[in-house]
Order: C-alpha cells, then structure tokens, then sequence
C-alpha cells in the first residue's frame, strides 16, 4: 500500500472518530465562532480534506482545498517514514481553522486581543509533538522563532500549549459541554431560545414600519407615527430628504401610547412598474376622526421620494374613539391589498347589539380586501370577485374577515425557501381586551370571534355560546401577565441564519418580550419558546449587541427575507428614542457566498446620513475569551497533578535523535543546507505581528538581484519586504488608529481616492491592521493628503467587507483614477472608542 493510500486509510477513521464526537447530543453553553469573528456553518459541498468538519465548521471547499494543497506542500519534505509519522500532527493542526471553535483554539474570540499563528495544543498532545516532529514547526509558522525553541521542550510548548485544558486541541472535541447541541439555536436553561441583535438605525420617532420595495436595491423605508418615511441604503446610510412627509395632515400627538397617527405603508407587489405606495394614517375632518387610506405615486424626478401631490383617498372610516385604530396595509400573494381596521375604540366594542367587529355592515373590526390595479381611471378601487361577502345585502364588500378587535402587525409567509411550504399564509396579532392576546392565521370570511371570545375564552357570554358564531381559534393566545399589547411578526424565511427558518417571531408592546412561535408540520400544533437575549459570551461578535428598549412598536423584513423589530424607549410620537433592530443567530450562519448579492445602484439627490450605532457592542465589553479555570483547593499531596485526558497518541519516549526532519526536495533546493518554507500559508499572517516597513529612498537589492525600492527588512523575516495589498494608516500626530490609507504595491506606498469608499472598505483596512472595528471613513484628505510624487493606486472601491485586501475588493483599473490627492481617503479604527 502507497504512502497515500495510507493517508486516506488514516484520515478516513480519524475523520469519522472526530465526527462522531462533535454530533454527542448532550449539554452545554458553548460559543462556537470562526477566525472571520463570525459563526460556524455547514458548508454547501462535502469536505475532502478536513472531513471531520464537513457537518458543522468554519471551512468551506475552497478553503478546504487550501489546506490540502499547503498540506502536501509540507509533506514533499518528508520521505515515507516521516510521512506516516508526522503527517497526523500536521494534518490535525492545518484543519483546526476548520473547527467550529477556531477562535478558541487561536485565542481570536476578542478582536482586541493578537491571535495566535496555530491553534493552541494541550500538554500532552504537545509534549508528542514535540518528541516525534519537532522540526516541523519551521513549516507550519512564518518566522524563524521555531528554530530557538526546538530543542528545548518547555519553550517549545511554550509557545503552541493553550493553557485552558477545556479549550486546547484536542481536548475541545472530547468536551461533552463545548459540543452539546453543537450548531442548534441555543436555549438557556429555561429554554428560552438566545438570540443577538445589530442595531441598524437609530433616533427616530416611534418607528412603526418598515417596508421595502422589492425591486433588487435592498432599500427599506422606516416610517414614524409622526408622518415621516425615511429612505435606508443597503449600507446603512439615510438619505436627508423624507421619502414622504404628511406631518401636517396626520393627528397625533406628544402623549404616551397615543394610537393615531401615520400608522402605516405598503408598496405595490410591482413597484418597479406600478410606481404607487399605500398609507395608512388618522386625521381629522371637521372635528371628526377618521381612518384614511390614500395612494401616493412615485416622483418623476426622484426615485427616492413620493409625489406629495399626488395622493388620491381611497377610503375614510369615521372613528367613534381616538384609539383601536387597527393600522395595518399590506400586499398577498393575490396581488390584492388587505387593509387591517380596529374595532371603533372604547372598552368592549360597546357599539350596537352585537358590536362592530360582528356586524359585517360596517368597516370598523375588520380585514378588508381591495384591488387596487388599474384605477388610474375611474373608481380608486374595485372589489375582488371572490370576495367572500359579494352579494351579501347585509355586509360591506370589502369585508374579507371579521371578529377583530385591533390587529396591530400582520405578514404573509414567504414560504419555506426549498419546499415552498407555508407560501401565502397571513399571521396577524390582535391586542385583547383585559385578559388575553392572540395570533391568528387570517382565512377568507373567517369569523375571529370579538367580541364574543378573547383569544380562547369566553368576553361575552351571550355571543360566546352562540350556536351560529362559528368563529376561528387563535393559533396562540397567552395572558395578561406575559404581556399584554401583542405585536404582530414574522415568520423567518431569510437565508442568513437557516435554524431559524419557520420560526414565527413576535413581540408584545408592554412588557418588551420576544417571543417565538414554531408549528408541527404533523400535527398543526405550534408550540411556543421566549426569546431571551444571549449572554455576554453568547453574543460576542463583532457589531453585535444583547439588549434593546423596551416598547416593540413593529416588526419588518428586509428584500432577502432577513427580519427586524422596530423598538423605542419612549412610547411617544416626538422622542426620538426608536431604534431599528437587525436579529441575528449567533450559533449557526449560512455558508459563504450563499446569501450575497449586489444592490441595483439608486440614484441619490440631496445627501446620505451615514449611521452611527449608538448602543455598546457587546465584543467592547472586553469579555475573557479563554478564561484560565480558577484552581480548585486540594490538600497538600505528594502525587503528581493529573494531566487532562486526551487521546494517546504515542507514549514511548523516543530518544530524540530519531526524531523526524524534514527533508529538503533535491528538484527544488538543490544546494540548500537548510530547512525550507513552503511559499503557500492559508492563515495570512496577522499584520500586528508584521509591522509595516517605513519609506526609505534608498534603494537596494533582494536576493535575486531585483531592484528593491522603498523596502526595509524586518530582523528574522526571510523575504524582507510587504506583500502587495498590505495597508497602512499615515497620520501627522503618529496615531496608529486613524489616518490616510496607504497600499503596498509593486514596491512603493501608494493612496486611495474616497470615490465609493464606504464603511465596508473600512472594515477591510481595519482588519488588516488588528482593529475589530472601522468607526468612520474619512473623505477629500480630511485626515492629510499625501505629496505629489505619490501614486494614487485605487479608485472607485467597492468591498462587501469580507475580503482579505482592498485589492480583492472592486475597483477600477490598478493605477487608473480622475481624482486627486485632495480626496486621498482616510480611515478611523477602533476596539471600544466611539469616535464622533
């Protein structure tokens, strides 16, 4: 049998031990994380190499085949006896950037901290290591540091020994606590399910929809109950003029938890043809308020603005008290728009004999359904044909369902993104009387029962056990000492976060619970789980944070499905306390390059608001990332300390001149008397560990002859020059975390022009220098520009955030720009400061 065949022998057994391991179904409170300071996920195609992390890991194919390659490259130095003997060792500390718990192994967790250059070995492991292939090391590390430390194991391991034993490889396979439940959604020991939060917009008033126009720019709009909708960017950025402003018309006021206002807004299923949006506000008309629902169209001029000229009633409903305003407008699948009214206000639909919301002569406690399609001419709408009450002398048309009592927040279901499953269902929470609220799935002429019953209970007796009320059960009801203002949600249909997938997320105003939701496909049941915020550990990544305010006005998706809830700490229409939050799952993410895309661009005029989070993230709290266990007190002992359990490897103690070296292939050194690097790394060295080489006019000569301009050579480092796309930060006062960005090309430091220059440009600078965070970008040289003689290298970039330099990212042709050094960009980095 050949050396790979052996190989594959090997790998194949330890591949389905480690597997095995990671799947033990047992307890924990573990916090898996990658080297990107993101979560794990499951990776499309099957792993060849690191099989072992195929399920579940931080590796994709195509940094699975980077491994592999490097790998091999190693191994060329070995003959067949050292192949056998070291290639486990190797093998094993190349896939631990694969594993789920990489930023443990690496000491990454905290972003302010350096990380290491291999992941963190126990003791024994180590000690083995070190026995049989110590002469390795100078393969795996991109410094010659391995060469004083070989010969003398206590430096050696030293340097690769993780001092946590729960943590080291291999013991965090074998840890029933890190691996419990491993990628699930994880729960606290109540069970309530913890989840993050990124905040994504910041100081508005009552925030009380979001919506977006589904026409591939990923904008949202966020509209507040004083009559304002705003236009977001996909970056974050707000543009200064309101996409529509009708503050003169809307009745409201600066009360606590007043309910009129602008209520809401729906857009055409078709904007991108039928340029139309619906609103949904309280006004008043002669001392009389009303409900109006009103068509806007787009502007001509501005694709980011409403002709405010151009609104046309489509209905008005006369309201018998200031509250139970209902307020919800949106689209089905059908393409018609159903419109969401409270039951008139006061306390127990007192208006006539059996209330309003039973009698379906009347508008008011109802879901109503209009086509609003071709009526450019003519009627502002027209009733559907299947209408369920057509016909009915003794019911409004427009009726499609009754029996509600003010349903705040309805959404329909996307539907499961592969099976479909789901597809059209409409969720809507509707706030109780005094003792209950409920969500309800909405049907065709569905009778919801108010007043005659309060989620599954009985409100007035009479009608309650009326033989003909025949009403439809809530899918969930809960009582008054949960909460007691439900907030309508959303079933999560986005391809960010797959364990989440079919989760029904809802909120209720007063006591700011999250809550949750998920049916039995086999039984129709759905059983219900809070939603608590996770720990500090839990949520410690970057721009992610643990808490939020209190009163959840409203929840809205995003154009890729991904879903939000709208929050405030002051429940009035002036303060300027609500806040847009993105949720997130910390314990599993889709794999790379699953959920990109690229938003259509969009004409901006007048200027963007760049945001400004203004909550701590929770990675700025400095959380210990690899915590040392305290000691435990023992009585005093003569026996030695236990060593932490791990897999034995090979105990013989073998005298060390038989300890494997590498050999050198004669093909490619043939003269060299030294051990060689290979010229593949996958883990990038980290630059903090690599400082930037100073400008220099003298010029000098590599070791192949080469002309070397601007280069200084770092003490121990072979090739003794920056590598292309290697950044720096250039500043009058020295600060390393601000200043004009300078790229490494070709031999000379050159700049950046801000053309396009955004905050995901930032992060990849920021993160190349060792900063977690990018605060700001600095444009038109506010922080310095350079001198005449040097090359402006970049314009137009593009990045998603991800890429490994500038150079990776979009951008014009290398050296090509219509721009000077009076708009060479700047950057802020940071750990915890804010910077304003």
């Amino acid at each position: 049998m050949n050396d790979m065949s052996l190989w594959r022998v090997f790998c194949l057994f330890s591949s389905s031990f480690l597997l095995v391991v990671l799947l033990i179904p047992l307890q924990g409170n573990a916090h898996p994380q990658c080297l990107d300071y993101k979560p794990p996920f499951q990776p499309q195609e099957p792993l060849v190499f690191c099989k072992e992390y195929a399920k579940f890991g931080c590796c994709d194919l195509v940094k699975d085949n980077q491994i592999s390659r490097r790998f091999y490259q190693i191994m060329d130095y070995f003959d067949h006896t050292g192949f056998m003997a070291c290639g486990k060792y190797i093998r094993s500390i190349l896939c631990q950037e694969c594993s789920p718990y990489a930023a443990h192994l690496y000491d990454a967790e905290d972003a302010n901290t350096p990380m290491r250059e291999l992941p963190g070995l126990c003791g024994n492991y180590c000690s083995d290591y070190w026995l049989h292939c110590r002469y390795t090391l100078s393969l795996l590390i991109n410094h010659n540091e391995s060469y004083a430390i070989e010969e003398d194991r206590t430096k050696f391991c030293k340097y690769l020994e993780l001092k946590d034993p729960e943590y080291c490889y291999p013991n965090v396979l074998l840890s029933d606590e890190l691996n419990a439940n491993l990628g699930n959604v994880q729960a606290d020991p109540e069970g309530c399910i913890q989840l993050c939060l990124e905040e994504v917009a910041n100081g508005l008033r009552n925030p009380v929809a979001m919506v977006h126009a589904n026409d591939g720019t990923h904008r949202f709009f966020v509209a507040e109950q004083l009559g304002y909708v705003w236009t977001y960017l996909p970056n974050g950025s707000r543009i200064d003029r309101p996409f529509l402003n009708l503050t003169k018309a809307v009745l409201t006021s600066p009360w606590a938890g007043d309910e009129r206002g602008f209520l809401c807004i729906a857009l055409h299923p078709r904007f991108t043809k039928v340029k139309k949006a619906y609103v949904y506000y309280s006004v008043s008309v002669k001392k009389q308020e009303r409900i109006r629902i009103s068509e806007f169209t787009l502007s001509e001029s501005d694709v980011n603005m409403l002709d405010h000229s151009s609104e046309r009633i489509l209905l008005e409903v006369d309201e018998p008290a200031s509250n139970h305003n209902g307020g919800q407008l949106l689209f089905g699948l059908d393409g018609y728009l159903y419109i969401f009214i409270g039951d008139g206000g006061r306390a127990g639909d007192p208006f006539g004999k059996f209330g309003n919301s039973q009698n379906k002569s009347t508008l008011l406690g109802k879901a109503l359904r209009i086509d609003v399609d071709n009526n450019d001419f003519g009627a502002p709408y027209s009733i559907p044909a299947d209408n369920p009450f057509v016909g009915d002398e003794d019911a409004k048309a427009e009726v499609y369902a009754y029996g509600v009592r003010n349903m705040w927040r309805c959404s329909i279901d996307r539907g499961d993104p592969i099976t479909g499953q789901g597809r059209g269902r409409m969720f809507c929470g509707d706030v109780g009387q005094n003792k209950y609220e409920e969500v309800d799935l909405i049907e065709k002429g569905g009778n919801y029962g108010w007043r005659a019953k309060e989620g599954f209970s009985c409100y007035d007796r009479k009608l309650c056990f009326n033989s003909s009320l025949n009403d439809i059960l809530p899918i969930f009801a809960y009582p008054h000492k949960i909460g007691k203002s439900v907030t309508g949600g959303y079933i999560y249909r986005g391809c960010q976060m797959p364990n989440l997938n079919g989760l029904y997320i809802f909120g209720d105003f007063m006591s700011g619970r999250l809550m949750s939701l998920r049916e039995n496909p086999d039984t129709g049941k759905w059983s219900y789980k809070e939603i608590c915020m996770g720990n500090d550990k839990t949520c410690n990544f970057p721009k992610l944070i643990n808490s939020y305010y209190k009163y959840i006005i409203s929840f809205g998706e995003d154009e890729a499905g991904e879903l939000y809830f709208l929050a405030t700490g002051v429940a009035s229409a002036t303060s300027r306390a609500g806040v847009v939050y993105k949720i997130v799952d910390p314990s599993r993410r889709a794999p790379p390059g699953k959920c990109t895309y690229k938003p259509t661009p969009v004409n901006i005029k007048g200027k963007l608001i760049h945001f400004s989070p203004k909550e701590e993230f929770v990675i700025n709290k400095k959380p210990s990332t690899t915590a040392v266990p305290k000691p435990k007190p023992t009585k005093p002992s003569t026996t030695p300390t236990p060593q932490p359990r791990v897999p034995q490897m090979t105990t013989r103690r073998t005298p060390s001149t038989t300890t494997i070296r590498p050999s050198t292939p004669q093909s490619r050194y043939p003269h060299s008397t030294s051990r060689p690097r290979p010229q593949f790394w996958t883990t990038p060295r980290p630059t903090y560990l690599t400082p930037a080489p100073k400008p220099t006019t003298k010029t000098q000569r590599d070791r192949h002859g080469k002309k070397d301009r601007g280069k200084s050579r770092r003490k121990g480092d072979r090739r003794g020059r920056s590598r292309a796309g290697t950044v720096r930060l250039v500043s009058a006062d020295g600060r390393k975390d601000r200043g004009r960005v300078e790229i490494f090309f070709r031999g000379e430091w050159c700049t950046v022009c801000d053309d396009m220059f955004n905050m995901n440009a930032a992060v990849v600078v920021c993160r190349q220098l060792g900063f977690p965070l990018a605060v700001r970008v600095a444009k038109r040289a506010e922080l310095g520009a350079a001198g005449i003689g040097v090359t402006i290298l970049l314009d137009d970039v593009e990045c998603e955030g991800t890429e490994k330099t500038l150079l990776h990212c979009k951008h014009a042709k290398i050296g090509k720009n219509n721009c000077s050094h009076d708009e060479d960009v700047g950057v802020i980095c940071g750990y915890e400061e804010q910077v304003e």
